[in-house]
């Protein structure tokens, strides 16, 4: 995806692989910023205007976010006209295939009603089904040794399951291979035991209610479709020409049903990253995806970047060399760099200021930004601020610094709960508060802070004075009274405009109570369209907002879908049930409008692997707590673990504290690599002695770059 060049400035060597003939098959690969996604987008363009029907083509990605350039390019007029390119991923693929061919594989998969159609279940679906049945099970002392969130808890279990899938092992495994690694405590081995229970009783429930979660898809295509005559030859038959891009991200089971499906294509063009693989926690395998690589007759490698400068590159080569890695490895040895052949400076590209308090250290980052920006004309667009994890104390911080400046700012954080988006706080409170019929009486805080997302220019203080008065219970039920039963004094205090607008919220949630209860997708879009997008309201000119309001609401809608009849034998308000979810933390979906968007050109506030996985190019990077260990160790999973469930693990070969080392210090050089090569110009590091909580911290990589720097000074680079 990382396209900075021009169609008419191609390589030779692009064009070599674009104007391939067209019963090519052909293997390209290269690191990142090599013009590799871009020969594959050309590549794709050219098979459409010889002639190629675009319905025979089938272009196969990792996830739908990583197929952006592609997709951006078929809506040009430079697309020839000729049918619709499909664009899948695995996922996406086995569920058109087990919709389609339902019938022949219902029964052959232990399904319990084979008259009745299949529910597709979404990660939060699949969640609150998970919950539904774990929660009695944790009440009577299952998992009773595991501190750990229950949403995190019923997402790692969910994971142990689609890992099992997509790399082609049973479910029923999951709990002997965890266990067959453990070094250990041996209480943790009643953990694991209790993780294949729970993962046994979510399979055997979805068989018995039709329920197919996305293991369960991947299972039944791969395991009983793509065996079938019938499903194998219709897939044969309608896509003759593949394109297949960031093959090192994919998963084994993908890789095999490359290997089986390859010989049926009339061309092929599979695209891997060098050095890549940074979704090994969701069970990509760049092992398997290279080995692909001898069923290509024709391969090419690129190794010119078009994305960073000779000095930029001379910083890559500089730091990878600083950094712990497989020495021995083919795939991590130094390739000579435009950096070195043209006299690139490391040094030039790399800045840095030491302070001793965190504040300080967010201070010079925001006082940098603001030269690049007001001073150098930089687009805020062209700069990313990076941390291993973006709390959000830190992007307050940096978001009300960089404001003072006049420099906008816009995060994404894709895995963040839909209970921490402020926008959903609001909305699900006063959704609480328009059906009384739930039973639920938000607290006098939360009633306060959603008046204040609500109802523009009214602040916190105000917002607890005004609750104070007008929020009541009669007859066991929370109303809020009239802003005109407030005395003078406190009317004045809070402001006759802003009542106004209070008053307007609060008549429009009475008239609704009065109405017949409607769907609870179709309450949000009515309360964010009549009132809250309103000029003189919270949301009003808020693409944050409006954004995560879409995403509630789309959310809302596929929860209905799935679990309404349910509910309804149960007689549960769907509305009430939603709430209660949202409230136990189950993490939202991968919206992809999330991903795509850009509502305005805004310095990007991330995690390092959120940017990373966007896969796109900026001039400017600024890495935070460089010292911190977040950059090089795994998040603490005590139910699951992605090297053990993998296909390159041996079973019964114990995990040690040498294999935990070693693929941290692999890991970390792959994440620091991938984001030199998404950088043009210049990096810059916000060092603090002390981190946000007031500690110490002298990690891997921060010590990478102390030895690069000891070497450059040396060298005189």
């Amino acid at each position: 995806m990382l396209m900075d060049q021009n169609f008419f400035s191609l390589s030779s060597e692009q064009i070599a692989v674009i104007e391939k003939p067209l019963d090519a098959k052909v293997f390209l690969q290269g690191p990142a910023g090599s013009g590799k996604t871009t020969a594959g987008v050309e590549r794709l363009l050219y098979l459409l205007d010889q002639g190629v029907p675009g319905d025979s083509i089938l272009l196969l990605v990792p996830q739908r976010t990583l197929a952006g350039a592609y997709l951006a390019a078929l809506r040009t007029t430079r697309a020839a006209a000729g049918g619709l390119v499909s664009m899948v991923t695995l996922g996406g693929l086995a569920r058109r295939m087990v919709e389609l061919f339902w019938p022949l594989v219902v029964e052959q998969a232990g399904f319990a009603h084979p008259e009745r159609l299949p529910t597709f279940l979404t990660l939060e679906t699949a969640q609150y089904y998970m919950a539904h049945l774990l929660r009695p099970k944790l009440d009577e002392g299952l998992f009773s040794s595991v501190t750990l969130d229950r949403n995190r808890l019923y997402s790692q279990i969910l994971d142990n399951l689609n890992k099992s899938a997509v790399i082609g092992f049973p479910h029923t495994q999951v709990g002997e291979r965890l266990k067959d690694a453990w070094v250990g405590e041996p209480g943790q081995l009643h953990i694991f035991e209790d993780v294949q229970y729970s993962a046994n009783l979510f399979r055997q429930y979805c068989l018995e209610h039709n329920l197919l979660d996305f293991s369960l898809q991947v299972e039944i295509f791969w395991q009983h479709l793509w065996s079938q005559e019938l499903c194998r030859e219709y897939l044969q038959r309608t896509y003759r020409h593949l394109v297949v891009d960031n093959l090192e991200e994919d998963t084994p089971v993908t890789h095999d049903l490359l290997r089986d499906w390859l010989p049926a294509f009339d061309s092929a063009l599979a695209i891997y990253d060098q050095q890549a693989g940074y979704r090994r926690f969701l069970g990509a395998d760049p092992q398997t995806a290279h080995a692909l690589k001898d069923l290509f007759p024709v391969q090419h490698s690129f190794q010119h970047s078009y994305v960073s400068t000779p000095d930029v590159q001379a910083l890559e080569r500089r730091l990878g060399e600083a950094l712990y890695h497989p020495a021995g490895a083919a795939e991590f040895r130094a390739e000579p760099t435009d950096g070195d052949e043209n006299g690139g400076s490391a040094r030039t590209a790399l800045a840095y200021d030491v302070h001793r308090f965190y504040p300080e250290m967010l201070d010079w980052v925001a006082l940098e930004i603001d030269r690049l920006v007001n001073q150098e004309g930089v687009a805020p667009g062209e700069i990313v601020v990076l941390a291993p994890f973006l709390s959000d104390a830190l992007r307050f911080s940096l978001a009300n610094r960089l404001e003072a400046y006049e420099i906008p700012t816009r995060s994404h954080r894709p895995s963040r709960s839909l209970r921490e988006e402020p926008a959903t706080e609001c909305l699900l409170t006063l959704s609480a508060l328009a059906h009384p019929d739930w039973g639920i009486v938000p607290p006098k805080l939360d009633v306060a802070y959603a008046l204040v997302q609500a109802i523009q220019g009214l602040d916190l203080v105000r917002a607890q004075l005004l609750v104070d008065i007008v929020y009541r219970m009669r007859a066991g039920i929370p109303v809020l009274s009239s802003f005109e039963d407030l005395l003078p004094e406190a009317q004045e205090r809070i402001t006759y405009r802003l009542g106004e607008r209070y008053e307007g919220l609060r008549d429009w949630l009475a008239r609704y109570r009065q109405e017949p209860a409607e769907e609870f997708d179709h309450f949000l879009s009515r309360l964010f369209g009549e009132v809250l997008s309103q000029p003189g309201y919270g949301f009003h000119a808020d693409y944050d907002a409006g954004e995560v309001s879409a995403n509630l609401i789309e959310s809302v809608q596929k929860f209905r879908w799935v679990t309404d009849e349910t509910l309804a034998e149960g007689g549960v308000p769907l509305g009430k049930e939603y709430l209660l979810m949202v409230q136990e933390g189950v993490i939202a979906a991968q919206y992809i409008l999330s991903w795509q968007i850009q509502p305005e050109d805004a310095v990007l506030l991330a995690p390092a692997y959120t940017f990373l996985l966007s896969n796109r190019p900026v001039d400017y990077q600024f890495w935070l707590d460089v010292g911190s260990r977040g950059w090089f160790e795994r998040l603490y999973q005590p139910l699951t673990h992605p090297y053990v469930l993998s296909r390159s693990w041996p079973r019964n070969k114990v995990w040690s504290d040498i294999d935990e080392i070693e693929t941290n210090q692999e890991t970390l050089y792959r994440l620091v690599m991938g984001l030199l090569r998404r950088c043009r110009v210049g990096l810059l590091l916000g060092l603090s002695e002390l981190n946000e909580q007031g500690y110490e911290q002298r990690g891997p990589l921060l010590q990478a770059f102390q030895r690069m720097l000891q070497r450059t000074n040396q060298d005189g680079a």
